[in-house]
């Protein structure tokens, strides 16, 4: 995969935190089709908030790609008809270790973002793909403290 986290990654806005910022080590990846980092460092203001620890209180960070990448399906030799379109699926996981009651066994949350992508539009429609991800980067990054407050209050 070309696709490589350089650390360290700037944090979206959250209530409570000022300018928080992840330290990321390489850690090893559930499989071959993925990269996996582990928050080894925080800077900025985050009271609370611990690095990669034991299983019990990770903070990771996967990303994945398809195993096999799949491709269009030849066209229907009576009808001409594209059949079923088969899709690409990529993914974004995050993992952390939380406290859910004082002296009790730490439970993990996790969080996770999946790009699914019709075979044959990265090659026939990659503006409009690039611009699906763009969209949802940036509409993830501008809401970050809005989704922070609602998993937390549970107020939209």
């Amino acid at each position: 995969m070309s696709l490589t986290v350089t650390s360290p990654v700037t944090g979206g806005a959250q209530t409570g935190f000022t300018t928080p910022a992840y330290t990321l080590v390489a850690d090893s990846a559930p499989n071959n089709n993925g990269k996996q980092y582990a928050v080894s460092g925080l800077t900025g203001t985050q009271a609370g908030v611990d690095t990669s620890s034991t299983p019990t209180r990770p903070f990771t960070l996967l990303v994945s790609k398809p195993p096999v990448l799949r491709q269009l399906p030849s066209l229907n030799s009576v009808t001409g008809i594209l059949g079923n379109v088969p899709r690409n699926v990529y993914k974004a996981y995050v993992r952390k270790g939380v406290t859910v009651l004082t002296n009790q066994v730490p439970q993990v949350a996790s969080a996770s973002v999946e790009l699914s992508i019709p075979a044959g539009a990265d090659l026939n429609d990659a503006p409009n793909v690039r611009a699906m991800i763009s969209l949802l980067i940036g509409a993830l990054n501008q809401i970050s403290a809005g989704i922070g407050d609602t998993c937390v209050t549970g107020v939209m």
